[in-house]
């Protein structure tokens, strides 16, 4: 009996990898409905039938590449000791290869921030809690074994991370290599980590 073949791709996942590689070689602004039709090998009105315009093609594409992105993330974290051996991670992860997924979703944000704004129902704003939120659990855990001082607000500690890896990840730097897993991790080290140990509230 031969084997039974897999189930082709269903026509939503087609239209998506095809606004993916699309949105990777061209950007928002540049992409066009029927670039995506063509590419997917379907018509005009097919597409349609699925998404009724571009905002709405692209936005489920951003929460697509989303998903993905802070799933692999966070199974690679997941496998790491020591909160900052994560964050250091975490600068190198969000960096990555120009093709991954983060990376598309951090250039889309960065470069084309009004039209990701309309497709994606929120303005670049929205990085530094979304990335928070990402950060929230593993702060959680750092605090519970210590890493982290208890009198600490963790949300803030969390933001605080964000900012901090943000900064990190997409400045230009003349003392912090970031793409040098070996150098973060000092500067986090020297810096972020000293400061998460002490006691916010000082010697008052």
């Amino acid at each position: 009996m031969p084997p039974t073949d897999l189930a082709p791709p269903s026509v939503t996942t087609r239209l998506l990898d095809a606004t993916d590689k699309l949105l990777a070689d061209k950007g928002i602004r540049a992409m066009t409905m029927q670039q995506v039709a063509e590419s997917a090998g379907v018509s005009r009105a097919w597409l349609y039938r699925h998404f009724p315009d571009k905002p709405t093609l692209v936005g489920a594409a951003i929460v697509r590449l989303t998903e993905s992105f802070w799933t692999d993330a966070r199974r690679e974290l997941d496998g790491i000791d020591g909160f900052d051996r994560q964050l250091a991670a975490g600068v190198r992860i969000g960096r990555g290869a120009y093709d991954d997924p983060g990376t598309l979703l951090m250039r889309l944000r960065t470069d084309e921030p009004e039209d990701f704004a309309a497709c994606a129902g929120a303005g670049v704003s929205g990085l530094v809690p979304d990335l928070a939120a990402f950060w929230r659990p593993y702060v959680d855990a750092a605090s519970g074994k210590g890493e982290i001082h208890a009198a600490h607000r963790l949300d803030e500690v969390a933001e605080w991370v964000a900012r901090t890896l943000i900064s990190l990840g997409t400045m230009p730097s003349n003392t912090v290599n970031p793409d040098d897993t070996g150098d973060v991790l000092g500067h986090l080290r020297r810096y972020l980590m000293p400061a998460l140990r002490a006691d916010p509230r000082g010697s008052d």
